[in-house]
């Protein structure tokens, strides 16, 4: 078998001394190491060191090939580092790898926290509010961060969504001989002097009962920006239900409204295009998915379907929350795969009755919803009814 031209090396903070012999060999004969400033220095490559160009590009690296060539990358390259972005323009053939233990690892070990039941996040180039899904009284986080100014941030940005009582700790320089671990709290967060690389961990064994996000769907429509336009947090439980998001699956949300629909099915673990003809909305969508941390989940497009579908991805599921017609139902349909759900819910007696055509015309299920909320009436409490419901979800 010919030997890859490529050779991907995971390096600690105790650089070359904690490289396997392996590794120490593939950087002897690699005409050019390519890695982070700091990376080429740990493992003093001397001038056959290029550091990532700024923004990052590898296309320097590619243009190396066949000559032998070390790519430097923190612990595993493959978690949170270069090596899937490399793994997708190579074929298998053309590179291996050789991790050590990264900064996940070695925080859990120094802590003594099961990694397998961690939550390891890559914050260092993602927003705080990816945190929100995993953030509870019995929470134990480790997540890598941006710079020796980001604890800080991370500590005011926690207390300000009364989270104040986390536990955080400070992990600087894990596995080489500048290794530091301090603990604060977030409200009272005050260390200083970090040292990079940085990475924190966080323990919210203190919080109050109830803190963080439910794990369920039907979130409070209050955590939610909209202008009433929204599916209210009962029907979204049961819409969610019948839309059966599985991770990876791909949403249309036609009609998104405040794009709630879309952010629960994105906290599941799926992925979610949200469609909003009007700008105000799109605005809504937008701030509801970064205050969740779903941003990377959800994109929106501001548009009128069904022209707004013509070229998107293949989905697994679709969604229409209040609007539909007949042609659009006739072009989600001719575009749904085999397999593919479909839910739509109805308010008005036009789009009821067209879901009960469509149900005669294709099964599925057709059921009502109908509501009612204890309010006050004169002294004593009464049923409030709201509008019904009507709900089609088919498999096509």
């Amino acid at each position: 078998m010919t030997r890859p031209w490529l050779t991907l090396i995971g390096i600690g903070e105790d650089g070359a001394d904690g490289l396997s012999d392996a590794s120490r060999l593939a950087l002897q004969e690699a005409r050019i190491v390519f890695g982070g400033s700091r990376h080429l220095a740990l493992a003093g490559v001397g001038a056959r060191g290029r550091a990532w160009p700024v923004p990052f590009d590898i296309s320097e690296l590619l243009a190396c090939k066949p000559a032998p060539v070390a790519v430097l990358a923190s612990g595993d390259p493959f978690w949170f580092g270069v090596g899937g972005t490399l793994a997708t323009h190579l074929d298998p053939a053309e590179w291996r790898a050789m991790p050590v233990a990264g900064c996940f690892s070695l925080a859990a070990a120094r802590l003594g926290w099961r990694l397998e039941a961690t939550p390891c996040l890559g914050l260092h180039a993602a927003e705080f509010a990816q945190l929100r899904p995993y953030l509870s009284r019995h929470c134990k986080i480790i997540a890598t961060i941006r710079d020796p100014n980001a604890p800080a941030q991370l500590a005011a940005w926690l207390s300000a969504r009364g989270l104040g009582d986390m536990d955080i700790a400070v992990l600087e320089r894990l596995g080489g001989p500048e290794e530091r671990i301090r603990w604060s709290r977030a409200k009272d967060f005050d260390l200083g002097g970090i040292s990079a690389p940085v990475a924190v961990a966080l323990h919210g064994n203190k919080l109050t009962r109830r803190a963080g996000l439910s794990a369920a769907p039907g979130r409070p429509d209050s955590g939610f920006t909209h202008d009433g336009q929204i599916s209210r947090a009962p029907i979204r439980a049961m819409t969610l239900a019948a839309l059966a998001p599985r991770r990876g699956e791909l949403l249309w949300d036609i009609g998104g409204g405040s794009g709630a629909i879309s952010v629960e099915w994105a906290l599941a673990g799926g992925r979610a295009i949200c469609i909003e003809p009007l700008r105000e909305r799109m605005a809504n969508i937008k701030r509801n998915c970064a205050d969740f941390g779903v941003s990377h989940r959800v994109t929106g497009i501001e548009g009128h379907a069904p022209a707004a579908l013509d070229g998107l991805p293949e989905p697994d599921a679709a969604f229409v929350g209040g609007g539909a017609s007949a042609a659009l139902l006739d072009r989600i349909w001719a575009l749904l795969p085999r397999g593919a759900r479909l839910v739509c819910n109805a308010v008005t007696l036009e789009t009821d009755g067209l879901l009960t055509a469509r149900h005669a015309e294709y099964g599925g299920d057709l059921m009502r919803i109908q509501l009612s909320h204890a309010t006050p009436l004169g002294q004593g409490r009464g049923w409030q009814s709201a509008r019904p419901i009507t709900q089609w979800s088919v498999t096509r």
